[in-house]
């Protein structure tokens, strides 16, 4: 899968001068793009740089690693590996603060999994001490254990020293034949020898009944260690229902709740309404009055709307004798018209007369 990138971000990279370790070379003529990676295969983190064709920024970041913001855009940090100190300048305080957050983040990280890899180590390391010293169930079942094998080392010795003592005389380089002292002496050690013997092949037979009952036991403890991971399998089963049913009660026991506010909520419609049926019967009183008001308002509507239609008729025939005395009058005022316009002419020829005259 290799490296993956898990946080992007943009700034302005430096690196501490080495000669002076005070001042900061620019790394970048402008700001670069500055991304964290995981490396899945070995569970370990980067901050990768790159300018162009240039690496400018590559930091594996450990648990000993410390950012430091030195103002509100810019923060640093020190690569003992590389040998030099990474500076990176940001356009704002926010993005400043996400790096910052995010090598906290991953230094964390960084702590867990090499803790992860300690523990590892020292496991394995355990066991292979624990192995090698008492060995596995099936090495101690088929062997009969060290203090067994010392005694069948004690007694392969015993009878090849048994052997060389009844072997025949041979001619020179041996020595002379022994003295009477000497075979007694030999006979006491050689039945010092057969009791030792006795006592190893003895201590052999129980050792190797020891060794049957051992694998017994094994085969016992084996079976009963099956048994006991098939019944905690079940029970691991079991559990999963017990979780399952227990988060299904949780559902009902909201689900109950619910209603039971609904029913709240409903108890107390009823009562509301409850307690507007009894004021029915004086609604339906105070509503027959009023029934009873409307019915006479509309007879006497309908008798303004008779008397309105009989007014509406009068201003009518009102209307058309208006219409037909204003041309009487307007006929009577062109007559008046024509006899004072002949009373003008008579007046005139009388006016005429008289100068005349």
């Amino acid at each position: 899968m290799g490296e993956q990138p898990i946080f992007t971000t943009r700034a302005h990279v430096f690196q501490i001068d080495p000669s002076t370790k005070k001042n900061w070379v620019p790394a970048s003529k402008q700001a670069v793009t500055v991304s964290y990676f995981y490396d899945v295969t070995r569970n370990s983190y980067r901050i990768i740089s790159v300018d162009g064709a240039k690496v400018i920024i590559n930091s594996t970041i450990t648990p000993n690693m410390t950012f430091t913001k030195t103002s509100q855009k810019f923060g640093q940090w020190a690569d003992s590996r590389a040998n030099t100190v990474f500076g990176l300048g940001f356009s704002s305080e926010q993005q400043l603060t996400k790096f910052a957050e995010k090598f906290q983040e991953v230094k964390e990280a960084a702590r867990i999994a090499r803790d992860k890899t300690q523990e590892k180590i020292e496991t394995s390391s355990n066991h292979s001490q624990a192995s090698s010293v008492n060995g596995t169930d099936d090495e101690k079942a088929s062997h009969a254990g060290p203090a067994d094998a010392h005694l069948k080392s004690e007694n392969d010795k015993l009878k090849i020293a048994l052997t060389q003592r009844h072997l025949p005389w041979r001619s020179p380089p041996c020595p002379p034949p022994p003295s009477a002292a000497n075979v007694k002496k030999w006979e006491m050690e050689l039945q010092t020898l057969r009791e030792s013997n006795a006592r190893l092949t003895t201590a052999l037979q129980e050792s190797a009944a020891s060794v049957e009952q051992w694998k017994r036991q094994f085969s016992i403890c084996r079976d009963e260690n099956e048994r006991l991971r098939n019944k905690i399998d079940e029970l691991e089963e079991q559990c999963s229902e017990i979780d399952r049913e227990k988060e299904n009660n949780t559902q009902l026991r909201k689900r109950i709740e619910e209603l039971e506010s609904e029913l709240r909520e409903k108890e107390t419609e009823l009562k509301d309404l409850r307690k507007q049926s009894e004021l029915i019967p004086q609604l339906m009183s105070e509503c027959e009055y009023v029934s009873e008001k409307l019915e006479a308002a509309e007879r006497e509507n309908q008798n303004l709307e008779d008397k309105v239609r009989s007014l509406k008729t009068d201003v009518e025939e009102s209307k058309y004798r208006q219409r037909h005395l204003k041309v009487e009058l307007k006929t009577f005022l062109e007559a008046l018209d024509g006899k004072i316009d002949d009373l003008h002419d008579l007046r005139r020829g009388l006016a005429r007369l008289g100068a005349d005259n």
